[in-house]
């Protein structure tokens, strides 16, 4: 293994760690803002399932990554450098802001700018891209309807319920926090290992798309420790600035976007758990009030999820420029 694919893989077990402390925030926020789980509970439970979701969701959304968005042939270590730091950087300045941003989209920009740089728009698949797009776009409106219905299912069979009823939504988070875990690991583990398997091609040390169980256990590793170093301002963000979440605002918030996620990630399509969660964060407080929304915050989480893909791609292309004039 050369130097040159060593430090890619280093590269991209610090974007895995990143993503995890930018998502852990989405995965633990409802749980710990409703008082259900103490945060390092939570934290702790959440990494645990993150850590086996690829190896029981399977691992076709690192073949989208793979072979869906570029021509592979086209692909070199450079512009694997550029589009993973491109991503890096992005999730940094939104973790320094504290706004829940996509880990997703900010590493489809980065791709997408390292590649049309190096070697022009014609190595883009537009049909893979477009199909991952129609996803990404849709998802959290899936999300948003999903939890507004649920919410409202909820509010229905409890409707007659005492305050003890919140002790049981407090027991029912458990089991869905685990399934939103699983979801989160199974689907967002497998853009890195996507990664590091097309490096392997690159150098030669693959012949075809296939993922060692090497490369599983780092990825999904990096991804559960990034999740117990916890990303608190987006916890907050998402917690309370957003809406005041009560343990069966928390439970409808989990199981819908657990839903959603797994579903995606079952067939392939890789999905920002940030906008996931966001969006069913907003239906849980629509389904209450419409007021009872703090919209300006969403407003400012929304206008983040627009600038990801294109700042991400400049700040690669930005990298590519550097990086080109090195030797490997």
């Amino acid at each position: 293994m050369s130097v040159a694919l060593i430090i890619l893989i280093i590269i991209v077990i610090a974007y895995d760690y990143l993503n995890g402390m930018n998502d852990s925030g989405n995965i633990v926020a409802s749980m710990v803002s409703s008082r259900s789980m103490s945060l390092h509970s939570a934290l702790f439970l959440a990494a645990v399932f993150e850590f086996i979701g690829p190896f029981i969701i399977g691992t076709a959304v690192a073949k989208t990554i793979g072979s869906g968005l570029v021509d592979p042939s086209v692909i070199n270590l450079k512009i694997l450098y550029a589009a993973v730091l491109g991503a890096i950087t992005w999730n940094i300045i939104t973790q320094i802001l504290g706004y829940p941003s996509s880990s997703s989209h900010a590493l489809l920009g980065g791709i997408i700018g390292a590649v049309v740089i190096s070697t022009g728009i014609d190595a883009i698949k537009f049909s893979g891209v477009l199909k991952i797009l129609i996803v990404l776009f849709t998802s959290p409106v899936l999300g948003f309807v999903i939890t507004f219905l649920v919410m409202k299912m909820l509010f229905y069979f409890s409707r007659n319920a005492t305050p003890k009823m919140n002790n049981v939504f407090k027991l029912l988070q458990v089991p869905s926090s685990m399934f939103l875990a699983i979801s989160h690991g199974g689907n967002d583990a497998q853009k890195s290992m996507g990664i590091i398997v097309i490096g392997l091609i690159t150098c030669g040390m693959q012949s075809a798309f296939s993922i060692p169980f090497w490369v599983m256990i780092i990825c999904s590793l990096a991804l559960a420790l990034g999740i117990l170093t916890g990303g608190m301002k987006i916890m907050k963000t998402l917690g309370s600035k957003v809406f005041k979440v009560q343990p069966i605002h928390g439970l409808g918030i989990q199981f819908s976007s657990a839903l959603v996620i797994c579903s995606a990630a079952l067939i392939g399509s890789p999905v920002s758990t940030t906008h996931v969660v966001s969006s069913s964060v907003i239906g849980a407080g629509s389904s209450v009030g419409v007021n009872k929304v703090r919209w300006g915050v969403v407003t400012d989480i929304i206008l983040s999820w627009v600038l990801t893909v294109p700042f991400s791609a400049l700040i690669a292309i930005v990298f590519y420029k550097g990086i080109m004039y090195i030797k490997m």
